[in-house]
């Protein structure tokens, strides 16, 4: 009886665990207003919610492909020019394509580049309910490449972006089997594993580590079907070959500015990296858009 209840104990533990960390409650497509709390967002905050708004005035096609493991990812597409290429955007935690992206789309389109902003599994109006840190979202990067092929053609060339999550999200990526005409992968903000951040903010919120990521773990293993550390973008970059962009804020107190310095050195010949003094988590297009776009049309054109 005693050890029924223990595995019971560990049983509803981990389910807690999965419950407050990787669930989503998929409630349709989410708020694109819904900013990050703090100081260091809320100087930002008029401009944000403008730039928000203005993306939100812009025409778009609803689209939807299916997943390798089937379920329903859908995003926008914004045209711009028939002629050109596609940018894939991959949002952050809980956040939207419309909230992490009203400033780097704009330099796509400005760049006379068509754009895709995801709704990653288990955001927004795509399926699932399992969040999982980039770790299935990497396959599904992958089928939004195959989307953009089928769709457009073979010629058409491809930058796949990322931001938090999502910058991970593409760095996973980095290692498949990708198509040649994925030409750029662009990192803002990325987390070195999924272990790794969810380990951090254990830390950040004063739970002792040894005791809790454990259950985390298990919550993930049982109930998204995944292990926290199958993968990271440490080993992962060290197999990519496309030129890729890291760009991080210094003063970023959610993912670690190292982080990112860690993914640099596993493949310094391939990877650029650059920081943003006093940039918070994300919003380093917010604290210095000239250099964030000279950097980004940089890349994009040289490399």
């Amino acid at each position: 009886m005693l050890v029924v209840s223990i595995i019971l104990l560990v049983f509803l533990a981990s389910f807690i665990c999965y419950y407050i960390v990787f669930f989503s409650p998929h409630k349709g497509a989410g708020d694109h207003h819904s900013l990050p709390a703090g100081i260091q967002y809320e100087k930002h905050k008029e401009r944000m919610l403008g730039y928000i708004d203005d993306f939100l005035k812009l025409d778009c096609e609803k689209i939807e492909i299916l997943s390798c493991d089937g379920k329903k990812l859908r995003g926008r597409y914004y045209h711009v020019n028939d002629d050109s290429g596609v940018d894939i955007c991959f949002h952050g935690y809980r956040g939207t394509g419309i909230r992490d992206f009203c400033g780097g789309s704009r330099i796509a389109m400005g760049m006379g580049r068509n754009v895709i902003l995801v709704d990653q599994r288990a955001h927004g109006e795509s399926e699932g309910h399992s969040i999982c840190f980039g770790i299935k979202e990497r396959y599904d990067c992958l089928s939004w490449i195959n989307y953009v092929i089928c769709r457009f053609g073979e010629d058409t060339d491809i930058n796949i972006y990322g931001v938090s999550m999502g910058a991970s999200t593409v760095l996973l990526a980095s290692e498949l089997e990708l198509p040649d005409n994925v030409m750029h992968i662009v990192a803002d903000s990325p987390y070195t594993g999924a272990g790794d951040i969810i380990k951090k903010v254990c830390k950040d919120l004063r739970l002792p580590v040894f005791l809790v990521y454990p259950f985390i773990y298990l919550g993930a293993l049982i109930f998204a079907r995944i292990r926290l550390d199958s993968c990271d973008c440490v080993s992962a970059v060290k197999n990519a070959k496309i030129p890729i962009l890291l760009i991080h804020g210094e003063d970023d107190r959610f993912v670690p500015c190292d982080m990112s310095e860690k993914i640099l050195k596993a493949n310094p010949k391939l990877i650029h990296r650059f920081t943003f003094p006093n940039a918070a988590h994300g919003i380093s297009y917010i604290e210095d858009k000239d250099r964030y776009e000279q950097l980004i049309y940089q890349f994009i054109k040289t490399l």
